[in-house]
């Protein structure tokens, strides 16, 4: 069965606006959980302009499924996970001025300091994930970084679905099953939708989770939240 992880950094955004507590990220979180979502997903940056750091602590005894805490390992965000000690760690290589993750890991270069930080987090029960593209050879590097998981990023699959080309899955479909032989458990997210989740799970072996914020939230709007993640989830076991 493949998990849907609901990012709920949206939520945040919308908090922040306006100042105060609404909406209430907890409570949000606490009902996509009880509407059946499997599990919470935020992504903090060091501006705090959507999650702060505070609600990654906060949000450690909300959370009853799994708890995702995604990011760019620098040192703050590193003590930060140590210390909240999530379910799942996924490593994306934001630059600190991102707007949001537009690429995954060059799992070659970078590989000696991502096996350190994994093996940090490991020690202390994290599952580890890394934020990548869908380069075979890449997907061969991440492997031997030690890491858990791999998250697909899917915004060349999303963009070319929109525009009719099913065959962009193709990818995905291959590195998922390399990842498979090579031991490593698979999540995907960043531009999956209700348009196209079920698609992009129905080609994709071993799909064990995905992560979905901005479009959910965004649908919710017209559909309302409980709907939308009862769609997902419907998509998801069909």
């Amino acid at each position: 069965m493949t998990k849907l992880s609901v990012n709920i950094n949206k939520i945040a955004t919308l908090r922040n606006s306006r100042g105060g507590n609404v909406p209430n990220l907890l409570k949000v979180a606490s009902d996509i959980e009880e509407f059946g979502a499997q599990g919470i997903t935020i992504h903090p940056r060091p501006d705090e302009r959507h999650i702060r750091y505070q609600d990654a602590r906060d949000l450690k005894n909300t959370v009853r499924t799994e708890y995702n805490i995604e990011g760019n390992p620098i040192t703050s965000f590193v003590n930060l996970v140590l210390e909240v000690n999530p379910t799942q760690v996924t490593l994306v290589p934001d630059a600190l001025d991102a707007i949001t993750s537009n690429a995954g890991w060059d799992t070659l270069k970078h590989q000696s300091f991502l096996r350190e930080v994994i093996q940090e987090f490991q020690q202390n029960g994290i599952r580890t994930s890394i934020f990548i593209d869908t380069d075979l050879k890449l997907i061969e590097a991440a492997a031997k970084t030690g890491t858990d998981r791999i998250e697909l990023y899917t915004e060349q699959f999303a963009s070319q679905f929109n525009l009719g080309n099913k065959l962009a899955v193709k990818p995905y479909t291959e590195a998922a099953i390399l990842a498979h032989d090579l031991g490593l458990g698979i999540n995907a997210g960043h531009d999956l939708s209700l348009d196209n989740i079920q698609f992009f799970k129905e080609n994709i072996p071993n799909l064990a989770e995905v992560s979905i914020g901005h479009a959910l939230i965004a649908e919710s709007l017209y559909l309302g939240l409980e709907n939308v993640v009862n769609m997902y989830l419907h998509r998801l076991q069909s």
